[in-house]
């Protein structure tokens, strides 16, 4: 399959509403703290994230495991598609970038350090 989708995100004005919409429509269990809320697969599909993201718009995010953060953005970019942040270390261990397709859609690329 090549590089794997492993996380989404779902973000909107409200994440109270979205994560008691996803837990009730998909019977998924959401571990909300600090108004965002972490949806473990438990080993059937792929985690993710459900939450509030005030000003930045209603968004449906996900994130593609790659080896190489900056040469995915570069490849992106020679594609049509548009940098939109990265390569930065997320939070320890853990390496991000966001790019656009060519019709404006939001893609995470992720890769583990270490």
């Amino acid at each position: 399959m090549g590089q794997p989708v492993v996380r989404f995100e779902v973000m909107g004005k409200d994440g109270d509403k979205l994560q008691s919409f996803y837990s009730d429509l998909f019977e998924w269990e959401i571990d909300s703290q600090h108004g965002y809320g972490n949806v473990d697969a438990d080993g059937a599909g792929i985690g993710g994230g459900i939450g509030a993201m005030p000003g930045a718009g209603e968004h449906l995010t996900f994130y593609v495991a790659v080896p190489d953060i900056e040469a995915a953005l570069v490849k992106s970019e020679e594609l049509g598609g548009t940098r939109l942040f990265g390569p930065a270390e997320a939070k320890p261990g853990l390496e991000l970038g966001f790019l656009a397709d060519p019709e404006g859609n939001k893609v995470g690329v992720i890769r583990q350090l270490g």
